[in-house]
């Protein structure tokens, strides 16, 4: 009788908003390496408690910043940040980030929680970073939209010590934005999601046929006409066709500023140019840099197209370098993707230039490669060998294996992922991300009936859960070149940012852990409850979620 009075009384303080203290929990997504809960007492987190960050290092007072802002979002506790004077005295009753060097990995991480304060310490401060993430994922979510009265006065953090690091140093996303064109604003968004997840590549698809969507000073038609298209086609490539021109671009200045916006949150965007195929936006433009001349018109279909770069012509190879520039000049990242999938060569075999370029260059087929498909291994090299001359890497889709290209070319396995190890066997640097289960642009469900509209397939969150990116017949020094793994949204049917959201969550969700998690601290059903407590966090931020995995 007197359990049920205790809590009548406890449910009559929560509905009046009188009970004010709430509890955190270190069961995130993705998951720790190492949570060790301490038998003592816990640090409570009010309004009075402060943060404080390494003095005079902009970064790591950027990172107060962010878990202030995190804090007020989660509980609407307002807490101040500071430059550390003295560790001792201002760590204690407060929170700490701090730098230390003997943590060995470079987005590793320690929390220590006790009594006395928080201390944040990761080896550098993208590693502080991440530690911010987790303890913003650990805090309880005040709705204030549903319970206006809600207020919180303090946030107990139970005892503990944390260590975490990350498996794998590439945890990217892909975001299509040429079939589909999205805003600079919902692109942060993306950012923010990324993030959010522990993850730090953006691969930024910015050209492909149907649209190109990156400034060009230098070659100004790519977005006055290759940024838009007259229309598209309604479903599945069939004989309806919209008639609303579609497009848009980004301005080099709102690149630059979604590069530090990332930036900032310590996730490296890498700009995907494709070439020599998926180039139709771009011929529109400049039909001379095309084997015939055209006309071509910027498609508004989706598919491979015939109709790609002329490697024949030295004035394809200025463009390509200029936009290289153009892109170098706006994007640090020490890779750049080419993309370089997908490319027929009908037009190269009956191109006279570029069968008088084979000639030059004494290309000869060989094996199962044709002296075209190996005239675009010669295209693939002389990109990259631009790129090296200015201190940046290429990636390309694992077709580029087909065309005897270097082995300093960095491969994206995406038809499955059997030519990722085979690309690690041969010395190539890989990036694992098969279509099954990593495009998140296919069904989540084999129910698809009340399902948006989806190039086809099924990779369910449990399929994305359960992949492993290092083949078991790879050698220790085989398996170095597996870099990390992504996840990609191609956009031929998403057609709105409500419509990506629900198709990467919370698929991310399953991909954090594979990124992070070591394969046999894994377990889909211990998952499946933690996810529970991200979804609360979706839901804060009005993010539209796919429900299969939620009861």
């Amino acid at each position: 009788m007197k359990k049920i009075l205790f809590l009548t009384c406890m449910l009559c303080m929560l509905s009046t908003g009188a009970m004010k203290a709430q509890v955190a929990n270190y069961d995130v997504v993705p998951l720790p390496q190492s949570i060790v809960l301490v038998k003592a007492p816990g640090f409570v987190l009010g309004e009075q408690t402060a943060i404080f960050y390494t003095a005079n290092n902009a970064d790591m007072e950027r990172n107060a910043h962010f878990l202030s802002e995190y804090v007020d979002e989660m509980t609407g506790l307002k807490l101040a940040c500071q430059p550390v004077a003295n560790k001792k005295k201002d760590g204690r009753k407060n929170i700490l980030l701090m730098l230390d060097e003997k943590i060995q990995n470079e987005e590793g991480y320690t929390i220590d929680v006790s009594a006395k304060g928080v201390v944040v310490s990761g080896k550098t401060p993208a590693g502080v970073f991440r530690a911010v993430q987790t303890l913003r994922k650990s805090l309880p979510i005040i709705n204030k939209d549903a319970d206006k009265e809600a207020k919180v006065t303090s946030v107990a953090l139970p005892a503990v010590n944390i260590k975490d690091e990350p498996r794998f140093a590439y945890r990217g996303m892909h975001l299509d934005c040429s079939r589909h064109f999205y805003s600079a604003e919902f692109v942060k968004e993306y950012i923010d999601l990324i993030a959010l997840h522990g993850m730090n590549k953006f691969h930024w698809h910015l050209t492909d046929d149907q649209g190109w969507r990156m400034e060009s000073k230098k070659y100004p038609k790519l977005t006055r006409i290759g940024a838009w298209r007259s229309g598209t086609v309604v479903g599945r490539n069939s004989v309806v066709d919209d008639g609303q021109r579609h497009g848009g671009f980004y301005t080099q200045e709102e690149c630059r500023e979604i590069v530090k916006y990332a930036a900032d949150r310590y996730i490296t965007i890498i700009p995907e140019i494709d070439m020599p195929g998926h180039m139709l936006a771009a011929l529109a433009a400049y039909p001379e840099l095309g084997c015939t001349g055209g006309p071509y018109e910027v498609p508004h279909t989706w598919g491979v197209f015939a109709d790609v770069l002329c490697p024949g012509k030295e004035n394809t190879f200025k463009f390509v370098e200029d936009i290289i520039d153009e892109v170098i000049d706006i994007f640090p990242s020490e890779y750049i993707h080419i993309g370089g999938d997908e490319c027929p060569r009908d037009r190269w075999k009956d191109c006279p230039l570029c069968q008088q370029r084979i000639k030059d260059e004494g290309i000869e087929a060989e094996g199962n490669q044709s002296k075209e498909d190996r005239l675009q291994g010669y295209f693939t090299r002389r990109v990259e060998q631009y790129m090296h001359s200015k201190g940046k890497k290429l990636i390309g889709w694992d077709e580029l294996l087909g065309c005897n290209v270097d082995v300093t070319s960095t491969i994206m396995s995406w038809r499955g992922a059997e030519p990722g190890a085979k690309a690690a066997k041969l010395g190539h640097d890989v990036i694992m991300t098969p279509n099954s289960p990593m495009y998140f642009d296919h069904f989540q469900t084999d129910k698809t009936w009340n399902e948006p509209l989806a190039i086809g397939g099924n990779s369910p969150s449990d399929k994305v859960y359960a992949f492993e990116p290092v083949a078991a017949d790879l050698t220790p020094e085989q398996a170095k070149h597996i870099l990390g793994v992504q996840a990609n949204v191609w956009t031929e049917y998403i057609a709105a940012p409500g419509w990506v959201e629900y198709m990467v969550l919370p698929r991310m969700a399953a991909l954090a852990e594979v990124q992070w998690m070591q394969p046999e601290q894994k377990n889909f059903e211990a998952f499946k409850e933690r996810i529970t407590r991200m979804k609360a966090i979706y839901d804060l931020h009005h993010w539209t979620v796919a429900p299969h995995l939620f009861k």
